[in-house]
């Protein structure tokens, strides 16, 4: 058990990557309000706590075999609960924006619809980055608080972008849910397959730090490309007399 102050100290520097998405957000002039940020910034710390409650449940599952009780152990005790937790949240998340959105106008982009917009689908990748974030700052706690290796805790903190990553990949399915469910089951299940196999290389000896490190780096990076992709402030395009859009 590490003592109260390094507890503090590795939150607030945990929370830095808050910072630099938020200067990078308004750096490129993405359209959206100090409110939406910090609201899916609260929405992946909340979505700490079903996790922990799916983690508990799961403890219950016996596994005779030692390798299907490892992958159980990381890819879906861990890895899975984790996403479906952040799946759920950000379920209602986006319901609740939408739900202010259409109060506040009347030709709004909706954020979840029976057919998303690329726009919307990369709102959603944006949110579901946020919220990784968010869930990566409760961890990096836990696991300071609960006295683990001062390795181990280094090490997630500077892989943190692990969640934004796979986040970033949940907001994206969220949105797709009803139009494109397979193509939302592709991104959940990429997302935790990425977030098992980090947790496999994190825990197990033998397995190189860099291994870890290039495996957030990558799926963070391919998330900040995704997200960069988006117009916030792109209007509408025009339809033409038939009604029909001429871009789609």
């Amino acid at each position: 058990m590490y003592s109260t102050w390094i507890l503090l100290v590795l939150i607030i520097v945990s929370s830095l990557p808050v910072i630099a998405v938020y200067i990078w957000f308004r750096a490129a002039k993405y359209q959206f309000s100090l409110i939406w940020f910090f609201s899916a910034l609260l929405a992946g710390a909340a979505a700490f706590f079903p996790a922990l409650f799916f983690q508990d449940l799961l403890l219950r599952v016996n596994i005779a075999d030692s390798r299907a009780a490892l992958l159980f152990e990381y890819f879906i005790r861990v890895a899975l609960s984790e996403e479906i937790s952040r799946l759920l949240v950000l379920l209602v998340f986006f319901w609740v924006t939408d739900m202010i959105t259409k109060r506040n106008s009347s030709d709004s982009d909706e954020i979840i619809n029976r057919q998303p917009t690329f726009n919307s689908v990369k709102k959603g990748t944006a949110a579901g980055f946020i919220t990784g974030i968010g869930f990566s700052i409760l961890e990096t706690a836990r696991f300071t608080a609960s006295g683990a290796e001062i390795n181990i805790i280094l090490l997630r903190f500077f892989t943190a972008a692990i969640h934004g990553a796979c986040g970033s990949r949940i907001g994206a399915a969220v949105i797709m849910l009803r139009s494109s469910p397979f193509q939302a089951f592709l991104r959940i299940l990429t997302a935790t397959a990425i977030h098992g196999i980090y947790n496999f290389m994190v825990t197990i000896p033998g397995f190189p730090s860099i291994a870890a490190f290039i495996i957030a780096v990558s799926a963070a990076t391919t998330s900040v490309l995704s997200i960069r992709g988006v117009n916030f402030n792109a209007a509408k395009p025009p339809l033409t007399k038939s009604g029909n859009n001429p871009n789609l």
